[in-house]
């Protein structure tokens, strides 16, 4: 878990830095990408979480 840990800041990092660029400069399928990723991760570390609570 701690590795999914480390790529899902790693993956919310470079979210956020696209997000702070210029509009002009920001690429939306980075955003998209990102983001999706992101949540993806945040949902299984939660996921992990829980399951671990409930043991």
């Amino acid at each position: 878990m701690g590795i999914i840990s480390v790529i899902a800041i790693a993956v919310w990092f470079v979210a956020i830095q696209e997000f702070l660029k210029p509009e002009r400069k920001q690429s939306n399928r980075k955003i998209v990408v990102f983001t999706s990723a992101g949540s993806l991760l945040t949902l299984v570390l939660t996921f992990s979480l829980f399951q671990n609570i409930w043991l």
